[in-house]
């Protein structure tokens, strides 16, 4: 059976709220999709088309990528690549894309951290497996200790320079570390567009250590991912470990995180949500929102129904003060502010 041709909804722009990235000419939604762990391998191409179709609808188009998502490293860039020829070439225009790399791609010493080699060369990978031109934009994945920081900001410059990204990002640098390389993009006429960590209700530690602040500073944005905080926030875990949950897979959350003390926070933090007419997860992505400082939130997703679930957050992202006051009440005993 041949497919119709994918044409997305006329209104798709109506209802989504985009925000400026720093000092730039550039708009992002709120919420982004994050390819990490449901575009890769192991998903169904037709569920890949399926939220990624209806993500544009909603005005979702920024996708977030990075050269090892997957499972199976390089096979959601690959995946978005079979996106390109069957649904988003005509579009391309309309999309924002982002690739990174700074962690393991290949074997070898070449395959990982920071130097200007492993750059070069995991984005011109990236770009085929993509079927793209240019991505737009294109991060550090991580700091590297061993490689001088001005060897991987100059191959980010030279990178936009090459014609290969049009905007260069920073993900998960130490403070110190981002402020030198925002001073390197700087001076050399090729600013941080935007600067990548984990942020949310949980885990704090881009905000403890100024990190939030040094990006509006320096003419960047700030784009949070794990905005659920592996799953945690979105009330899969407070009736204990579900069979078929990460937890118990033991994939990217482990048991011993959900303590007593998380538990009784969690249960404390989803009865605010309740009062707001809110399920836990639209809670947390509301709370990112609410602070202005945030460009936009990295959501990942399972499903068309988790997208459109998650999307209910725009209907609601101011707090009272009595809200506010909770939140902070019955997060602070479990907050993370140390860089993991």
């Amino acid at each position: 059976m041949i497919e119709p041709v994918y044409s997305p909804l006329a209104s798709r722009y109506d209802a989504m709220e985009y925000r400026r990235c720093g000092r730039s000419g550039i708009r992002i939604p709120v919420l982004s999709l994050g390819f990490w762990h449901n575009f890769g391998s192991h998903k169904p191409m037709q569920e890949v088309k399926a939220m990624a179709h209806h993500a544009f609808d909603k005005g979702i188009c920024h996708f977030d990528l990075a050269n090892n998502y997957g499972p199976e490293y390089g096979t959601a860039e690959e995946n978005f690549g079979r996106l390109m020829d069957c649904s988003f070439r005509p579009y391309r225009d309309e999309l924002f894309i982002s690739s990174k790399a700074g962690w393991d791609m290949w074997p070898g010493p070449y395959g990982n951290w920071g130097s200007r080699k492993y750059l070069m060369a995991s984005l011109d990978q990236s770009l085929r497996r993509m079927k793209l031109d240019y991505v737009d934009i294109f991060y550090s994945h991580r700091w590297d200790p061993e490689t001088p920081i001005e060897e991987t900001m100059q191959a980010l410059v030279d990178i936009v320079r090459q014609g290969k990204a049009l905007y260069v990002g920073l993900s998960r640098y130490p403070a110190d570390k981002a402020r030198e390389a925002f001073k390197y993009l700087k001076e050399h006429d090729v600013p941080c567009l935007l600067y990548q960590d984990r942020y949310n209700i949980i885990d704090r530690a881009p905000e403890c250590h100024g990190l939030i602040d040094l990006s509006k500073e320096n003419g960047s944005g700030f784009i949070s991912f794990s905005p659920l905080q592996q799953g945690l926030l979105t009330g899969r875990y407070l009736n204990g470990i579900p069979a078929d949950s990460r937890m118990a897979r033991g994939t990217s959350l482990r048991e011993d995180v959900l303590t007593p003390a998380m538990l009784g926070a969690l249960k404390g933090l989803n009865k605010v949500a309740e009062g707001r007419g809110q399920s836990l997860a639209q809670m947390a992505l509301s709370w990112l929102l609410n602070d202005s400082r945030v460009t936009s939130v990295i959501i990942g997703a399972s499903s068309v129904a988790q997208i459109e679930d998650d999307l209910k957050a725009l209907d609601n992202h101011s707090f009272s003060a009595e809200e506010t006051r909770l939140i902070e009440e019955l997060s602070a005993p479990v907050q993370l502010k140390e860089v993991k």
